[in-house]
């Protein structure tokens, strides 16, 4: 289901406005990662940009292949693009572990069967294609997920595991999200204590 923030919560943008319905609500952070206030999602995505808590989820199967997401043509960010198992935003005060586990659940219907910290990378990427920009202080998590998939078609055109090298090859091929290479890359140590050397 398309993402939308907790019902019956009030929550103020960072001038102290009430957000109206439907609108999401990110944590803003300093260099520190610290939290400093709130804001749109829509508007913190907008050129130049602002800092924000993010996460970024890397699971694998038993064989230690990479689940990856084709994102949903209908995204306003990076559609139709693949990108790794899940990534999003924590809600204002809502811890990004809980968050990850959260996101992967509704957008592809299978919970975690462990999910780690890897730790975290902070980067500014421009996306050419949307003219958006994505400036972020993101968490990182590897894991395994030992279910059967049901992505929700709103957020996801279509998934595949694949190992190391598929993944290059696909990269050589199609097209992934801006922010993919970067984050695999920070998460490299941890995926390779889930996933084996072959990573």
């Amino acid at each position: 289901m398309p993402e939308t923030r907790p019902t019956g919560q009030t929550l103020l943008a960072e001038d102290g406005v009430a957000s109206t319905p439907g609108e999401i609500l990110l944590e803003l952070v300093d260099d520190e990662g610290v939290t400093i206030g709130t804001a749109e999602k829509h508007s913190a995505h907008q050129q130049p940009g602002r800092l924000h808590r993010a996460f970024s989820v890397f699971l694998f199967d038993r064989q230690g292949r990479m689940l990856l997401q084709r994102r949903a043509l209908t995204k306003y960010h990076s559609p139709g693009v693949w990108s790794n198992t899940c990534c999003g935003h924590p809600y204002p005060d809502e811890q990004p572990f809980v968050a990850a586990a959260r996101r992967t659940a509704e957008e592809l219907g299978v919970a975690p069967a462990l999910l780690c910290e890897a730790g975290t990378v902070r980067y500014d990427l421009p996306d050419e294609a949307t003219g958006l920009i994505e400036r972020e202080w993101n968490h990182l998590f590897v894991g395994l997920v030992t279910a059967d998939v049901a992505p929700d078609p709103d957020e996801v055109d279509d998934t595949r595991f694949v190992t190391a090298e598929e993944l290059k090859a696909l990269e050589a091929e199609l097209p992934t999200s801006v922010w993919f290479r970067t984050v695999f890359e920070a998460a490299l140590p941890g995926i390779r204590e889930i996933a084996g050397r072959d990573w």
